[in-house]
């Protein structure tokens, strides 16, 4: 008799990781406040800026979006119309960019016979149909999807990136098999009925957010806004506490949710 295999979900995401990611949510939410995610002031901004970061640091985006605006070009016609050796000598400091820049030619064909050139006319599909049609695009993974989705679009969609599977990891919530879909799901159906923080309610040391912005301070959906706050606060995490080496925890606001021997071994990693 053959033995049924198991979830691969079931496997990949711990008992209780649903309280556990709640209570980093909400313990961050009120330490912290409102991140102000996307720093973009339109949502070719953020789809250009999801496009750039791929495997670079956000200051050499920042320098790359900071040429393409000078240049004017930081809109689709810009980047439909601006010949490519320029483009690729405009974004250059983001890196791979000969190949970024075809990748924002391609996004604008994609948007050009898809949509007639409407970013509008894009985010009123469905979520999960247009994140099936983003996936088909070539340079573009879960990761630049979602965030095209949750920041340009306002849909309500959780963005994994490598600091959240280092976070949940390190505190046990998932396993190192989860796949990125796991750990989106598990998020999105935890967190849907949270409310968002609106001001940093504790006064004591924090990371510096960013300051608003057009997009940042958009009209959003309770779940939207909840999912882009989470997120947000688990950059930070990663960013200024939770390192790939040598992480923070004695001074990180979810240093006390580690278990002795989960503290003891992120310590014998050192």
């Amino acid at each position: 008799m053959a033995v049924p295999q198991r979830n691969t979900k079931q496997r990949s995401v711990r008992r209780g990781a649903e309280d556990q990611v709640r209570q980093i949510y909400r313990r961050l939410a009120e330490a912290w406040g409102t991140q102000h995610w996307w720093p973009a002031e339109t949502p070719f901004e953020v789809i250009v800026g999801a496009i750039l970061t791929q495997n670079t640091s956000w200051t050499n985006v920042e320098r790359a979006m900071a040429r393409l605006r000078e240049a004017g070009v930081l809109n689709l016609e810009g980047i439909r119309n601006v010949p490519l050796a320029e483009l690729e000598s405009l974004i250059r400091s983001s890196g791979y960019f000969r190949q970024k820049a075809q990748r924002l030619k391609d996004f604008v064909g994609f948007v050009d016979a898809q949509f007639g050139g409407s970013l509008e006319r894009m985010f009123t599909m469905p979520t999960d149909q247009l994140r099936v049609e983003l996936l088909k695009q070539k340079g573009i993974g879960m990761e630049t999807a979602d965030s095209i989705l949750l920041y340009a679009g306002l849909h309500p969609v959780f963005v994994v990136d490598a600091y959240t599977r280092r976070v949940f990891e390190r505190h046990g919530i998932v396993r190192e098999v989860a796949k990125y879909d796991d750990i989106r799901l598990l998020v999105e159906g935890t967190l849907a009925g949270e409310d968002a923080p609106s001001a940093v309610l504790e006064t004591g040391s924090r990371p510096a957010a960013h300051r608003p912005s057009v997009m940042s301070a958009a009209q959003q959906t309770r779940k939207t806004r909840v999912y882009n706050e989470m997120h947000g606060l688990l950059v930070q995490v990663g960013k200024h506490y939770c390192h790939k080496i040598r992480p923070d925890c004695d001074t990180c606001r979810l240093g006390e949710l580690l278990s002795v021997r989960q503290r003891e071994r992120l310590q014998a990693t050192d």
